[in-house]
């Protein structure tokens, strides 16, 4: 049997390039961090990864990039919406191996609460998403039959009163009443249209937000979601 001139030694092994490979990828926080929310807690969207980490999109792009190009994670594309995913599941085996030799579970963080924001006039992030749910349920809003149109519902001037928003003068603007708009963060719909400017509006004069100098943030005030319950009952926002 002949002797292969590549030697264990060799970073050409094939299976000691992988093996350094992978260890090179891992000595990363960042990246091993990112392998295990993959591995772990399924696919996620780049916002997603990188509001958990703490980290900006931009930095976060960079280490993804490496672990494509080391054949860790593949992407998949819906729309303009890209999820990543692990390309080989048993590398969480790998992983678990790594933990156990630590002494522990490698630690997965918990989803950060993403920031209010602003999407033109009206409030997107939990807060949106939030508004528009409990109207929903609150049969003050109701989708129009198979589309995503929003119209006023049987119980809107009822709901809408309680911020003082005339549900009559809302249904004669010119802009469209109430809008569901896709939130790039939650991957839920948020209320806009002049009903997401009136309550964002009313909202801001009962000072429980403002706008960061940012202009695209929104910051909840000490007390604020008590205060929002009050004004509409039952509505509760996600952590």
């Amino acid at each position: 049997m002949g002797v292969t001139s590549l030697g264990w030694t060799s970073a050409e092994q094939p299976v000691v390039a992988t093996v350094t490979g992978l260890a090179r990828e891992l000595a990363d926080p960042i990246r091993l961090t990112v392998l295990q929310l993959l591995a772990h807690e399924g696919p996620h969207g780049m916002t997603q990864l990188a509001d958990i980490l703490g980290v900006t999109p931009a930095r976060l792009g960079n280490h993804l990039a490496k672990l494509r190009q080391a054949g860790l994670v593949v992407t998949s594309q819906s729309g303009r919406h890209v999820t990543y995913r692990l390309k080989d599941p048993s590398i969480t085996a790998v992983l678990d191996a790594l933990a156990d030799y630590a002494g522990g579970a490698l630690p997965v963080p918990g989803p950060a609460a993403p920031p209010e924001r602003l999407c033109y006039d009206h409030a997107a992030g939990r807060l949106g998403v939030a508004v528009l749910d409990h109207l929903l349920a609150a049969d003050a809003l109701r989708r129009r039959a198979d589309t995503d149109e929003l119209e006023l519902g049987p119980r809107a001037a009822q709901v809408l009163d309680r911020l003082g928003i005339d549900a009559a003068e809302l249904a004669g603007s010119r802009r469209k009443t109430a809008t569901s708009c896709l939130d790039r963060t939650l991957r839920r719909p948020h209320l806009g249209g002049a009903l997401g400017q009136a309550i964002l509006a009313r909202l801001r004069a009962e000072k429980l937000v403002e706008i960061d100098q940012d202009g695209r943030t929104l910051t909840l005030r000490p007390g604020a979601p008590e205060r929002l319950a009050g004004l509409l009952p039952g509505l509760t926002l996600e952590r």
